[in-house]
C-alpha cells in the first residue's frame, strides 16, 4: 500500500445505495485493503439482493428464488456498516454530509449509487392494480398476479417487458403487450433487427399491439387512445427508468436525464464525491461520446474503479466495453458494445435462424454485437470489440466461421 494509500485509509466512506453498484463498492474497499469506516444505506429494508433474478427466478420461485437473489456477502464480517431502510434525501457538500429519514450521515468520501427509478405510466400513480418490476417488493406484489394466471396488460415492449411476458406466460397467465413504438426494442436496437424479434411474442402466446399509446386505466381495463378496450385483471409498466438523483440537485452537476456527469474516473463536479452504477453517465472515449448505461455489467465493473480511486491509486480511465444479457421465450439474448455511430451492420445468419447475431462496425472494427443463441460469438466479439482490431466483413458474415477469426 503506497503512502498516499495509506493517508486515504482512515477516511469514513459512505456510499448512497444498496444495489450491485453499493455493493461492489464496499467489498472492492475492503479487498483493495481499505481499513477506514465503510458505511453503505439503502432505501429498501431488505438485506442487499441482485436485481436480474426479480424478473424470473423471484416471480416464479417464490422464497427460493428470493434467497438466490440475496448477495453473498459477510457485510459483517467484512466490517461494513449496512443501514437499511434509509432513504437519502439530500446532501450538503460543504458540510460533508447527506440527510436521511433518520437523520444526518457525514462522510469524508460520498459515492453515490442509488440507481435508476422505472418511470411511472401518468395517472396511475397509486393506483391498484398498477405495477412496475423494479424492488424485491415489486417482485413479491406480482406474484400472486401470476399464482392466480390472471390477465396481463405489459405497457412498453423492452427489455423488461418481453422479460415479464416471459415468466407471466410461462406460470400460465394470458398477456397482452402495448407499445406505443412501432416494434419492440425502439429505443435500444434499428428496426431491420428489432422488427423480427416481435415474432418472438406471438410464438409465445401473447398478443402484442404496436403503435397504441395507453389513454387511461381503469378498473379492470386499459383504454387505448384509439378506443380500444383491454381487459386487464392487472397492468405492468415497463417504459424505461430515469437515474434516481433528486437528492443530488443542485449539489452536483446533474445531466439531461438527471444522471451524474461523472468524468473518466467517475469523480462527480465536487471533491470527494463519485457516482457511479445506473445513476452517473461517464466520458468514453473508445466511442467518442458520453455513455449512460443501464445495466448490471456496469454497477460491477465501475465499483472497482471508484475503490481504487479512494484508495489514491492510479486507476485506469474508465471505458468499458458494455455489456448485458437478457433470457426471454427460450432465447438468451446478449448485446457488447455500443452500435450509435456504427456504419456497417452485418448479419451471421438470420432471425429466422435458431440462433444469430448482429455485428455493427465503424470504419472496419467491430464496434457492438447482438448475440442470440450464440454465446461464442458474444464473447469473442467482445474481445475483439476491446482490442479496437480491424476484421474482415466477408468473415464476420460467415456463421460457420469463428468471430475471432475475422480479424483483418
Amino acid at each position: 500500500m503506497s503512502e498516499q494509500t495509506r493517508e486515504r485509509a482512515g477516511r469514513r466512506v459512505v456510499i448512497a445505495g444498496a444495489g450491485m453498484a453499493g455493493v461492489r463498492t464496499a467489498v472492492a474497499l475492503r479487498e483493495q485493503g481499505f481499513d477506514g469506516t465503510v458505511t453503505l444505506i439503502g432505501a429498501e429494508p431488505h438485506p442487499p439482493y441482485d436485481r436480474p433474478p426479480l424478473s424470473k427466478g423471484v416471480l416464479l420461485g417464490g422464497a427460493e428464488g428470493e434467497h438466490e437473489a440475496a448477495f453473498d456477502v459477510d457485510f459483517t464480517g467484512l466490517g461494513i456498516d449496512l443501514r437499511l431502510g434509509r432513504e437519502v434525501t439530500g446532501v450538503r457538500t460543504a458540510d460533508r454530509e447527506i440527510d436521511t429519514g433518520q437523520g444526518p450521515v457525514a462522510y469524508d468520501v460520498l459515492v453515490a449509487a442509488t440507481g435508476a427509478r422505472p418511470v411511472r405510466l401518468p395517472g396511475t400513480e397509486g393506483s391498484e392494480g398498477v405495477h412496475v418490476l423494479h424492488t424485491l417488493d415489486d417482485a413479491r406484489r406480482l406474484r400472486p398476479v401470476l399464482e392466480r394466471k390472471e390477465s396481463v396488460v405489459v405497457v412498453g415492449a423492452g427489455w423488461i417487458g418481453a422479460e415479464f411476458t416471459t415468466a407471466a406466460r410461462e406460470a400460465g397467465c394470458a398477456v397482452t403487450v402495448v407499445e406505443a413504438a412501432g416494434r419492440p426494442l425502439s429505443g435500444a436496437l434499428p428496426e431491420e433487427v428489432a422488427r423480427p424479434m416481435g415474432d418472438w411474442y406471438a410464438e409465445s402466446g401473447a398478443t402484442l399491439h404496436t403503435g397504441a399509446r395507453v389513454e387511461r386505466v381503469e378498473p379492470g381495463t386499459v383504454v387505448l387512445a384509439d378506443g380500444r378496450r383491454l381487459e386487464a385483471d392487472a397492468v405492468v409498466v415497463g417504459i424505461g427508468a430515469r437515474p434516481a438523483t433528486d437528492w443530488l440537485a443542485g449539489a452536483v452537476e446533474l445531466g439531461p436525464q438527471g444522471e451524474v456527469l461523472a468524468d473518466e474516473r467517475l469523480r462527480a463536479s465536487v471533491p470527494d464525491v463519485y457516482a457511479v452504477g445506473d445513476c452517473a453517465s461517464f466520458p468514453s472515449a473508445r466511442y467518442g461520446e458520453r455513455l449512460l448505461i443501464h445495466h448490471w455489467d456496469n454497477a460491477l465493473q465501475g465499483a472497482q474503479t471508484v475503490a481504487e480511486c479512494i484508495l489514491g491509486e492510479t486507476a485506469a480511465p474508465y471505458d468499458p466495453v458494455p455489456y448485458f444479457w437478457s433470457e426471454q421465450f427460450g432465447r438468451f439474448v446478449q448485446y457488447a458494445g455500443h452500435h450509435g455511430a456504427a456504419d456497417t451492420l452485418l448479419w451471421r445468419g438470420g432471425p429466422r435462424d435458431p440462433a444469430w447475431s448482429v455485428c455493427w462496425l465503424r470504419e472496419g472494427r467491430l464496434v457492438a454485437l447482438l448475440a442470440v443463441g450464440r454465446p461464442r460469438d458474444l464473447a469473442q466479439g467482445r474481445r475483439l470489440i476491446g482490442s479496437g482490431a480491424h476484421v474482415d466483413p466477408d468473415l464476420v458474415r460467415d456463421p460457420a466461421r469463428p468471430l475471432k477469426s475475422a480479424v483483418a
